[in-house]
């Protein structure tokens, strides 16, 4: 399928690629997402391996694929940047990440391949340069990922958010965007009660966030969240939420008394 336009005028766009991992197979859906603006493009959480070939083919035909200036990751998942060694041999685009994640990253990739080709951010983010406008990195350490930013377009008015705000569907579903909160709340409840760190840190975002202009909310799985409502609605929601270490006690960690079934395999 064609990708998304969430956003264009005559000198910016942002579109969201959401299918290009082959549906029924095992790997969680994820959505890949092209910033340009007068010219100058960023790829916001490339992904992994099983999406690389995909995202090329179809990003290049809207922008020259080899001329991206930015790779931006939220964190450095798998899902997020495992592909980053084909993108560093196809582009001469630098990895902008958290430094909490600088050293890692070269995990990804051949030796010496991000020699001069990362960007480490520091936790207080700040605000990246693209074309004629910048893309603002915001703080989100602990949603879910220790080192963590989400990132703003001002001219959109765009919060990317990564894994905060992520919903449970198909490529497909991914496509329909949401603007009424509760329905949509079943899709989204297991997976922050686990992947949140905790209330707090929910609370501390919210309070940031709530700071925005914010036009449309969009995760890196799922389907986007927009309109006035349906984002306050869900920094309610957040704000709200226990999860991560606010649910675990002592009966979280025992000593295991049953044997793994290997026949599942």
């Amino acid at each position: 399928m064609s990708p998304i336009e969430l956003f264009r005028n005559a000198n910016h766009a942002c579109l969201m690629f959401t299918d290009l991992v082959e549906e029924g197979g095992q790997a969680v859906q994820a959505n890949q997402f092209l910033v340009v603006d007068h010219g100058v493009g960023a790829i916001i959480d490339p992904g992994g391996n099983l999406a690389f070939n995909e995202l090329y083919l179809a990003l290049s035909r809207f922008f020259p694929a080899r001329e991206l200036t930015w790779l931006l990751a939220s964190h450095a998942d798998p899902d997020i940047i495992a592909s980053l060694d084909r993108w560093l041999t196809s582009t001469s685009a630098t990895l902008v990440i958290s430094r909490v994640w600088e050293r890692f990253v070269p995990h990804f990739t051949k030796v010496g391949k991000t020699d001069g080709r990362v960007l480490g951010v520091a936790d207080a983010g700040g605000r990246l340069p693209l074309g004629q406008s910048e893309l603002w990195l915001l703080p989100a350490h602990f949603l879910h990922s220790e080192g963590n930013f989400h990132f703003y377009d001002p001219v959109s008015k765009i919060l990317f958010t990564g894994d905060l705000g992520v919903s449970l569907t198909s490529g497909v579903e991914a496509r329909k965007t949401v603007t009424e909160l509760k329905p949509h709340i079943p899709r989204m409840e297991g997976f922050h009660r686990r992947y949140m760190v905790s209330n707090k840190v929910l609370r501390l975002w919210v309070h940031m966030a709530r700071q925005l202009d914010v036009k449309m909310l969009v995760p890196q799985h799922g389907a986007p969240i927009q309109g006035r409502q349906a984002i306050a609605d869900f920094y309610d929601w957040a704000e709200s939420l226990m999860c991560g270490v606010d649910l675990f006690d002592d009966r979280a960690y025992q000593l295991p008394q049953s044997r793994i079934d290997v026949r599942r395999m």
